[in-house]
């Protein structure tokens, strides 16, 4: 029985790799640990690649969903079809991706494909950075600051965060939005631990 328990565990491991291996979209396991300062774009975009890499999908180019006063989150992302771990598909088109979005507490996994604490969990991880509004662009300059410098502060500022498992303390659009629905309460990691976040992001595959 031993051997034939081992050998499905096996199978189930090289299935669950394969998956891994053709995701194209997942939401980061762990941020860098400086709340909102990500090191910028190109550090949020290597956190992407360092991950996907030990999941065994490096061989993609990655990209962080970030806005910036300079980069809209939509732009950078590639054309799609994006798929998670599990394969399931999250949208196939940037349109897609900006009006029906797939993206929710069961197709919102991270890199190795587990799902990610959303509300209701201790703890709740469910804002997921982005400093986007609804349709993937940056916020226009009267909103003030909403990517905590250009993902580059871990104290003072904002960050506009998206709600992955689509639930808020309303019944409204904005909180059940995947990527606009209200700013944090700081830049650093305890601030935004303190409204539900952990510096999570989302990653997509350029190509």
């Amino acid at each position: 029985m031993r051997p034939l328990i081992a050998t499905i565990a096996l199978l189930v491991a090289v299935s669950a790799q394969a998956q891994q291996k053709d995701m194209t979209f997942f939401i980061t396991g762990a941020g860098p640990g400086r709340g909102a300062d990500l090191g910028g774009l190109a550090g949020a975009d290597a956190h992407c690649q360092s991950l996907a890499k030990a999941a065994g999908a490096g061989q993609r180019q990655w990209r962080a969903y970030l806005s910036t006063d300079k980069a809209n989150a939509r732009d950078r992302i590639g054309k799609g079809p994006w798929k998670n771990a599990k394969g399931e598909v999250i949208a196939k088109s940037v349109d897609d991706l900006h009006s029906s979005s797939g993206i929710n507490k069961q197709t919102g996994l991270d890199e190795k494909g587990r799902p990610v604490n959303g509300r209701g969990d201790s703890p709740n991880r469910h804002d997921i950075l982005t400093g986007s509004s609804p349709d993937g662009r940056a916020l226009p300059a009267d909103k003030g600051d909403m990517t905590c410098g250009n993902w580059t502060k871990s104290g003072e500022g904002a960050a506009m965060v998206g709600h992955h498992d689509r639930m808020g303390l309303r019944d409204d659009d904005a909180s059940k939005s995947w990527n606009s629905s209200h700013p944090s309460r700081g830049c650093s990691q305890d601030a935004l631990r303190s409204s539900g976040g952990d510096g999570l992001f989302y990653c997509f595959a350029v190509k």
